[in-house]
């Protein structure tokens, strides 16, 4: 079914998603602290998604391997 080494890396890269977006991992970043002036719960969730939706841009995008 995931024969191809770009569908395992998808598959790899949802599942590191789905721990970064999960509650145990969430509740490191919910303090009162602040990161260039926003809060740093929401502005870590942002980066995260962001890293995530490069990270399967660029993996959609490249050549078969």
């Amino acid at each position: 079914m995931f024969d191809s080494l770009a569908a395992q890396r998808l598959l790899m890269l949802f599942a590191v998603g789905w721990l970064f977006f999960g509650f145990p991992l969430l509740a490191v970043w919910d303090h009162e602290a602040s990161l260039f002036g926003l809060p740093l719960l929401p502005a870590a969730l942002f980066a995260g998604w962001l890293v995530l939706i490069v990270a399967v841009a660029w993996i959609s995008e490249r050549e078969p391997d």
